[in-house]
């Protein structure tokens, strides 16, 4: 959206809390990344990933810190335990700790939104010049047109992806026949992978997408002024001016603000905000559930043996109108060193001596975590509390469980037979907000009402205040969601008057 603006000859202010890694944490990665992969020893390798191993339930660290994630209590008041969603005050927000999956959206999931696929295509172009996208022309791109792999180099899969793409396109007319389409997924990693394994504990090399790297080099752009520690506590217009009052009580005073704090702290901000002061925002959620499956094929080699990656290696998307008129979408993992500790944790107590065996498992192990569009998941009512946190509160969606029952179930068949059996019986649903995909809260419309937005995502009385985060999709579609939540940014900082 920044890009955008400035494209167009505008003078842009970031306000960002701006939240930074602890000390010692640069030089560390400096130190791993002057060392190639195939070099590093054991030790270094264990010493780098076990922090994660060793974050609280739920976190999800990076580079050995849980910095890009705001503990609960700082956004979220007391009773919020089962909701899994974390607002983040770090420079580039969750894109820190996200797992570089791209897809945008399809016409057919958002024909009840005010704008197209069409009208998104030209800024998914421009964010894929920001943001490095990888991957290849499959059996995807008639679904996807948008994300045009022409030219594109993918991050080499893994050999138990390699052999899943393989019978894929061997058996792709019964794949097609079960409503399924897979092919490599696309990636947010820059080139110059070197396959080593390290995708989930942070890239040494940082080549896997941040907007943090986007925002560092904005900096050199004139016209473009970042301002660290700042947080907003909300934001008022008076006349031709938009007021912006921070945490400290000052004020900062601008002709057009462009709201980006996630949708947690987005909510947070606009109640507190004259016009949605003293009302309750609602959020959508895409349910995800992750479905671990064994494959029976001999591997051509160990997938614990570098090279290797962890980030998702393909995508399986289901197109059945008896389980979902929308999409639903799976991202599918091979092996990692998840793994084994998941297993053992899970079944080794029971189970004395059996540390080799679930070893051996867990190098057949092929996971697909599946998403449900928003229509088929809970929701979240968000109020503000008298001490400026937010209060959640879920209301279900009956057919949520029914319908990824029945999803899980057709993933399950039909990947039957790619060589894999799916292990139902395991199956784990995640919590409200889990997935990270979540949004809608001020959805777009031609003629909002209160609590929704403007197609240029001004809300309900508005003229200059306009919200370009998840905030204002008006649904959330399976599909990953920041490609799409980018571009449709860069969409409004373009028509923005």
């Amino acid at each position: 959206m920044a890009r955008a603006l400035l494209a167009r000859g505008r003078t842009v202010t970031m306000l960002d809390a701006g939240g930074t890694p602890e000390p010692g944490i640069t030089d560390r990665v400096q130190q791993m990344s002057q060392t190639r992969a195939e070099n590093w020893n054991a030790e270094a390798r264990t010493a780098w990933m076990e922090p994660q191993f060793q974050a609280p339930q739920g976190e999800v660290w990076r580079y050995g810190t849980g910095y890009a994630l705001s503990p609960p209590a700082h956004t979220l008041a007391e009773g919020a335990e089962w909701f899994a969603l974390r607002a983040s005050r770090a420079a580039g927000g969750l894109s820190n700790v996200w797992g570089a999956a791209v897809l945008p959206y399809r016409q057919a999931d958002i024909e009840d939104w005010p704008i197209t696929a069409d009208d998104l295509a030209p800024h998914y172009k421009a964010v894929a010049e920001i943001m490095p996208v990888s991957g290849q022309k499959d059996e995807l791109q008639n679904l996807f047109p948008a994300c045009d792999m022409t030219g594109r180099t993918p991050v080499p899969p893994t050999a138990q992806a390699e052999t899943l793409l393989a019978r894929s396109k061997q058996k792709a007319k019964a794949l097609q026949g079960a409503g399924m389409h897979v092919g490599l997924a696309r990636q947010a990693v820059g080139p110059g992978c070197q396959t080593c394994g390290l995708c989930l504990h942070g890239c040494p090399w940082s080549l896997i997408w941040s907007a943090r790297q986007t925002c560092m080099a904005l900096q050199a752009e004139p016209g473009f002024t970042y301002r660290a520690d700042h947080v907003v506590r909300q934001v008022r217009e008076e006349g031709d001016e938009v007021v912006v009052t921070l945490e400290d009580g000052s004020d900062i005073r601008g002709g057009r603000v462009f709201l980006a704090a996630g949708v947690l702290e987005s909510a947070r901000i606009l109640l507190a905000s004259p016009g949605l002061q003293g009302k309750t925002l609602t959020l959508k959620d895409s349910q995800q559930a992750f479905l671990p499956m064994l494959h029976h094929w001999r591997a051509p080699r160990w997938p614990d043996v570098l090279p290797y990656q962890t980030l998702p290696q393909l995508f399986a998307e289901l197109d059945d109108p008896s389980v979902s008129r929308q999409l639903i979408h799976a991202q599918v993992y091979t092996w990692n060193e998840y793994y084994a500790r998941d297993l053992k944790q899970n079944y080794g107590r029971r189970l004395p001596g059996s540390g080799p065996l679930l070893e051996a498992l867990a190098r057949r192990l092929i996971v697909a975590q599946v998403f449900l569009h928003s229509d088929h998941s809970h929701e979240i009512a968000l109020h503000l509390s008298e001490d400026g946190r937010l209060r959640p509160e879920l209301i279900k969606n009956l057919r949520t469980e029914g319908t990824m029952r029945a999803a899980l179930a057709r993933y399950g068949r039909a990947l039957r037979v790619l060589g894999l059996t799916s292990l139902s019986f395991a199956a784990r649903f995640g919590a409200p907000g889990a997935s990270f995909h979540v949004g809608g809260d001020l959805p777009m419309s031609d003629d909002p009402s209160p609590g929704e937005s403007d197609v240029l995502g001004r809300p309900h009385g508005a003229t200059r205040i306009h919200v370009v985060d998840a905030s204002v999709l008006p649904t959330i579609p399976a599909t990953t969601i920041t490609f799409s939540v980018m571009a449709n940014a860069h969409r409004i900082g373009t028509l923005a008057p």
